[in-house]
């Protein structure tokens, strides 16, 4: 399979350039020409060498426990909010009631890497439609917990390599973000991870799961272009649903929902800036009581 490019990011390799260039630290940050490690093992340019050592400095919202000292006043009030959707990122106040909310676990992997021109690229599946759940749409490689797994890292590069056949040792992985929900009440880490080696890589699908592997340039989650929305309601409160048109070698796909959001996130963390759109994403509130099977609609 040949992986399909785009033209040159700009403002990405401006970005990257003018980090190699020493600069006054500002308060609370150093110059990152200091965070690149000469002897470091991580293949690949300089550039995603730069790239994977700003990501690691990256630090998601911790999630509550049950151990946090939380006020049952506020705990009430909370109502159970969670934020959910079809990718909208999870609140960090918790489930009123825990032991009737049980929430699966999966993660996906955000493979990136960079092409001939030095544009980053993600890898993205079409799932296959045999599949009783989510058929022929496309996701991230990924999938739900086994209980052998020791971390998110190893579920979502687990997963990657029984879908698609991308090696765990290809992959270096460089931070986790928050969870995310999925519409039917799952939670799902997006684990980010960098291929330096791209021509190592040979896509090798599971037919059983999926149909196509393809890429698309990341910065495309952050543009308005190709993209459309759909205005939805959950318990009051209205959010939007976006969708990416996007076409590589002669096939049309359409990227929404969960995947959509996970990857607007993504890129927002990777270029250092908010999308060019309105992303509407307010909070949400569950009951205190879930039914087995309850979904976002």
């Amino acid at each position: 399979m040949r992986f399909n490019y785009s033209p040159i990011s700009i403002s990405l390799k401006r970005r990257l350039l003018m980090a190699t260039t020493p600069t006054s630290p500002t308060p609370n940050s150093s110059p990152i020409s200091n965070l690149i490690d000469s002897n470091s093992s991580f293949g690949g340019s300089q550039r995603l060498r730069i790239l994977a050592q700003q990501l690691r400095l990256y630090k998601s919202p911790p999630p509550h426990t049950e151990n946090d000292e939380i006020d049952e006043q506020k705990r009430e009030e909370s109502g159970g909010k969670v934020v959910s959707q079809l990718g909208f990122a999870q609140s960090a106040t918790p489930i009123a009631d825990p032991e009737r909310f049980t929430c699966k676990k999966a993660a996906v992997l955000v493979c990136l890497f960079e092409d001939n021109v030095g544009d980053l690229r993600v890898i993205l599946t079409k799932r296959s439609t045999r599949l009783s759940s989510h058929s022929g749409e496309v996701a991230l490689p990924g999938g739900k917990a086994d209980e052998g797994d020791a971390n998110d890292e190893e579920t979502a590069t687990r997963e990657a390599n029984e879908e698609i056949g991308l090696d765990p040792s290809l992959v270096n992985i460089v931070t986790v973000l928050e969870p995310f929900l999925s519409k039917h009440l799952m939670k799902v880490v997006p684990v980010i991870g960098i291929l330096s080696d791209q021509q190592a890589f040979t896509p090798m699908p599971n037919p059983a799961e999926v149909e196509e592997i393809f890429d698309a340039p990341l910065e495309m989650f952050l543009k308005d272009e190709n993209r459309t929305s759909e205005e939805r309601e959950w318990l009051g409160d209205k959010y939007l649903i976006h969708f990416f048109d996007y076409k590589a070698e002669n096939k049309e796909f359409v990227i929404w929902g969960l995947t959509a959001g996970i990857l607007i996130r993504a890129a927002s963390v990777v270029y250092g800036r908010p999308p060019s759109f309105v992303e509407q994403t307010p909070k949400f509130w569950v009951p205190k009581y879930v039914k087995k099977g309850t979904t976002m609609r």
